[in-house]
């Protein structure tokens, strides 16, 4: 069985700049982040569904993500094949800027699955805005990551604390948050199901 063609698969700047964990901020958590978003893609590729993968061209003179920067290419794991169309954005959200929400609405697509890095700048941004545009949002916890962070009191919050609160303030009211495990059992067992859009 397989998802519908309204399904959409949203890989979010999944780049190599991404690995230089002291400029993001010293620690990452889910290390398996990107094993899993293979996994999402090769199921997406074996059933010939539409997917797009977003990478971010940083404006920022010293970003690891700038164009001319090695490190604004996207990871080996998940690189393009030469049919999968490549947006372009230089913002947060993978709507601003391009021409996503175009080409999701041309080609009928209604339901969104997101995943991809950082879980609380990109991933969820677009998410936010995939979920305010009234998309059937569905974010992959596992297959996100991010990194530490500093507070206002220059207090140290993990990774791990970040992604997980990432995650809480976009459950329910943005999108569904599932495992990469559930998304894949819901995509190939409740197919049959007219309540599912998947």
């Amino acid at each position: 069985m397989k998802a519908s063609k309204n399904t959409a698969l949203i890989l979010i700047d999944i780049q190599k700049g991404l690995d230089d964990l002291e400029y993001w901020g010293g620690e990452r958590n889910n290390p398996d982040a990107e094993i899993n978003c293979r996994k999402l893609l090769d199921y997406w590729r074996e059933h010939q569904l539409p997917l797009f993968h977003i990478q971010h061209c940083s404006v920022n003179p010293n970003s690891r993500l700038r164009p001319d920067h090695p490190g604004n290419q996207i990871k080996d794991i998940v690189a393009p094949a030469a049919n999968e169309p490549v947006i372009r954005k230089s913002v947060n959200s993978a709507f601003i800027g391009t021409d996503l929400k175009e080409r999701l609405d041309a080609a009928k697509i209604d339901t969104l699955v997101l995943i991809g890095l950082t879980t609380d700048h990109c991933v969820s941004t677009t998410t936010r805005m995939a979920g305010n545009y009234g998309y059937k949002t569905y974010l992959i916890s596992d297959a996100t990551a991010t990194f530490s962070k500093r507070g206002i009191n220059n207090e140290l919050y993990s990774a791990e604390t970040i992604h997980l609160t990432a995650l809480a303030q976009l459950k329910d009211e943005f999108a569904t948050i599932l495992s990469t495990e559930a998304i894949l059992d819901l995509l190939e067992n409740e197919m049959t199901s007219e309540d599912w859009r998947l």
